[in-house]
């Protein structure tokens, strides 16, 4: 993790872990924090996130909202997920800090879902609010969504279903260049 100091984040995710264990999870990560410079953000649990010591929550559309969080944790850092425009615009108005834009890398916008590079355009026009694009995005990916105004990537598979971790961290970090792609 020491490669990728600030432009990396943890996202500790578990949704069949109980309270307890997440807290732990989570606690052993945010350790690490000042060690590595890089940030341990909570999904969903805004609770856990203050409790452990993380610098931040990613609420979700069954979460808390943004403007509630900001009331209780006002020094917590606040992102969401959004798969809409209208979602990053209340999202936004609560607070939050950071957009997550799903669907980043498919161009088919589905009903009330919004996708692909005209999705994080459009998000990116409001400049209050960086995005982190997500969904399927790999490293050949990474300029795209930068150069459509993603601040940053989030990945999943692309380094969990690796057999170097760190190798694929320093791949993603290489392909976006500098912090914010500016």
């Amino acid at each position: 993790m020491q490669a990728g100091g600030a432009r990396v984040a943890v996202h500790v995710r578990a949704p069949r872990v109980g309270g307890r264990k997440l807290y732990y999870l989570a606690s052993a990560i945010a350790r690490l924090q000042d060690e590595t410079g890089a940030w341990a953000v909570v999904n969903d649990r805004a609770d856990v996130a203050l409790a452990s010591g993380a610098r931040g929550v990613q609420l979700t559309s069954r979460s808390l909202a943004a403007s509630d969080v900001t009331t209780f944790a006002p020094d917590l850092w606040v992102g969401a997920s959004v798969h809409s425009s209208q979602d990053a615009q209340v999202a936004k108005a609560g607070g939050a800090r950071w957009i997550v834009a799903g669907h980043a890398t498919s161009d088919n916008s589905e009903g009330d879902v919004d996708r692909g590079t005209a999705f994080i355009e459009r998000l990116a026009a409001d400049p209050t609010a960086p995005i982190i694009a997500i969904g399927g995005v790999r490293p050949e990916d990474v300029s795209r969504l930068v150069a459509a105004g993603a601040y940053g990537v989030a990945v999943i598979r692309g380094v969990w279903n690796t057999s170097d971790a760190g190798a694929a961290v320093i791949e993603y970090l290489s392909a976006h260049g500098t912090p914010g792609g500016r």
